[in-house]
């Protein structure tokens, strides 16, 4: 069966609001939490943030399943990368490993933002279920609601504005997202991410 049936088959559960910000000194990702099935919300309390270094997250939306794999693999992969090479794995790197693995597993129905913080900064990128691997200045999004939370972005995104100011915005931008998008809703899961680490955020509404 191909990509194309398997969509169209509702085999892969589609429909979120994913998203990344730069911010001095550190990245925010956001998302809301529904995950649907077709017209069925089949669960709203899914998560779609994964920590998979110390200091990098990426965000799913997709198949549950294709997302929760390229996570586990990635997570595993860089932890096995950090030992050969004594030191944490650049987020640029972290990106690349994870092109490689969609590329190479085409059947996965993953749009992924990838995030993090290293010795050159904050960083974020975007992945689509080929592989294809683009590098954001400011902020990018992913999802059935990333048209809506672009908008928000494009608006108020300020350069060099703090992590603070940076998770309000993608607060926000999540919120325009779960008020038009059908497929959108629940909780709102943030990753906070500095030099320190990550702290990971629910909102409740």
């Amino acid at each position: 069966m191909s990509i194309d049936e398997k969509i169209k088959d509702n085999i892969y559960i589609s429909g979120t609001t994913t998203l990344g910000l730069i911010c001095d000194g550190g990245v925010i990702l956001a998302t809301e939490s529904q995950a649907t099935m077709g017209n069925l919300k089949a669960n709203i309390t899914a998560p779609k943030i994964y920590k998979i270094a110390p200091r990098i997250s990426i965000t799913i939306a997709g198949g549950v399943a294709d997302c929760q794999q390229v996570a586990k693999i990635m997570s595993a992969n860089l932890n096995i990368r950090k030992y050969e090479i004594g030191r944490d794995v650049s987020v640029k790197a972290a990106a690349q490993l994870t092109s490689v693995l969609l590329y190479q597993n085409r059947s996965y129905i993953s749009m992924l933002v990838l995030g993090g913080v290293d010795e050159t900064g904050p960083h974020i990128y975007t992945l689509d279920p080929l592989g294809s691997l683009l590098e954001e200045p400011k902020f990018g999004a992913t999802g059935s609601g990333s048209v809506l939370a672009y908008g928000v972005l494009e608006d108020e995104y300020k350069e060099g504005m703090g992590i603070e100011e940076g998770k309000e915005l993608a607060v926000r931008a999540v919120k325009a997202a779960k008020a038009r998008d059908i497929n959108s809703g629940g909780r709102i899961q943030i990753h906070k991410i500095t030099k320190e680490g990550i702290e990971e955020l629910l909102i409740e509404e």
